[in-house]
């Protein structure tokens, strides 16, 4: 079994062969092995550079592939093939799968249900890190999984949310895994090692280099049902995992955006594309397959009955409701800013806005803004 595993790093491990085509030459030969010990004239019919037909004739991968089945050990990390019985389901359907994951993490539970990707801009905004919260642990919490690319900003707050709500998550990462990049993300990637698991097609010690993100995203998409795409700039990765998810015959979901903000281009632009809009989960539970969208809608409905006979609404008193009226779904609120509003002395706002947020009306984040939720 080692063996085998050790075939096909090596044959991941040699330069110049891309996914797509490794994944052809796979379908022909059936393993590995059988590619190493062909002859020159079957393999020059796949069309391959001189080097990387040499690489493979001379078996120069070989060497590096055992140092890397140590290093995963050490690492406590494993590799996943295409040939392996635990890998994702809807990635092998893609036309460029890749040939090995290297993996960290418990795996096994976040592979099993269905997952969602959830995307977005690096530099976003309090209503895209309000958005990418509520939407990860609404979903999450429900059995779904989230995936994510690890990156700063909505990636990072899917990621977490996902952990708060107890569900799991799923990094795919466009470096080796004995690295985390962004470096301040590291103590994150240790918490989704124990609710899911990082992922990266690319072998150990493979620096962050930009051209690894586009192909890194359409593994994201690929694992995914669907991508949910929070906000985006015109030309952004969340546009290409998009893009990539449509060729995927994945759902695309979107969250609408401020049409002046340049972050909602992308989004705003999907959905005048054809991608869903989404303003709450059930929005994007609809989009799944009949058996998983009828099992998570029915759950939610039990839930939902059982709260509500527990803890019955009650009506907001006049100065919560006036409060409450002076917050938006989309924009943050400052307390100065409601205190000037409301005419309330500091107390009585405070007192309010604790009673607000007991209720599940409003949020407060970080700065002492507040939010209202529905």
């Amino acid at each position: 079994m080692q063996k085998d595993i050790q075939d096909w790093i090596a044959l991941n491990l040699i330069p110049g062969l891309g996914a797509r085509t490794a994944y052809q030459m796979l379908q022909h030969f059936k393993n590995p092995g059988e590619i190493f010990r062909a002859n020159r004239n079957v393999l020059t019919c796949f069309k391959l550079k001189d080097d990387t037909l040499e690489t493979i004739l001379a078996g120069e991968t070989f060497a590096q592939a055992e140092a890397q089945l140590k290093s995963l050990e050490e690492l406590k990390a494993k590799a996943i093939t295409l040939a392996s019985e635990n890998y994702p389901k809807l990635l092998r359907e893609i036309s460029d799968p890749p040939i090995v994951l290297y993996t960290k993490g418990n795996l096994d539970l976040a592979l099993t249900q269905p997952a969602i990707g959830v995307i977005g801009a690096r530099r976003c905004s309090t209503y895209g890190q309000y958005a990418s919260e509520m939407l990860s642990n609404d979903l999450a919490s429900r059995g779904i999984t989230i995936i994510s690319g690890l990156a700063r900003g909505i990636d990072t707050v899917a990621h977490r949310s996902a952990i708060k709500a107890n569900g799991q998550t799923i990094a795919v990462m466009g470096n080796g895994l004995d690295q985390v990049y962004p470096k301040e993300n590291s103590l994150l990637a240790k918490e989704i090692e124990n609710c899911g698991g990082i992922i990266s097609e690319l072998p150990l010690g493979a620096p962050p280099l930009p051209q690894n993100f586009p192909f890194r995203n359409r593994i994201i998409a690929g694992m995914c049902l669907g991508v949910l795409v929070v906000e985006a700039a015109e030309k952004s990765g969340s546009l290409i995992t998009a893009r990539l998810a449509m060729e995927q015959n994945r759902e695309v979901f979107a969250i609408p955006g401020n049409i002046t903000s340049a972050n909602s281009f992308g989004p705003n632009y999907l959905i005048k594309d054809g991608a869903k809009l989404v303003q709450h989960w059930q929005d994007v539970v609809e989009e799944l397959p009949l058996g998983i969208k009828a099992r998570l809608l029915d759950k939610a409905y039990a839930e939902n009955s059982v709260q509500t006979e527990l803890f019955p609404q009650t009506p907001l008193s006049e100065n919560e409701q006036k409060v409450y009226d002076l917050m938006k779904l989309d924009q943050a609120c400052h307390i100065d800013e409601l205190a000037f509003a409301c005419k309330l002395m500091p107390s009585q706002l405070l007192a309010t806005l604790l009673e607000l947020e007991i209720k599940d009306k409003i949020k407060q984040l970080p700065g002492k803004n507040f939010i209202k939720l529905s």
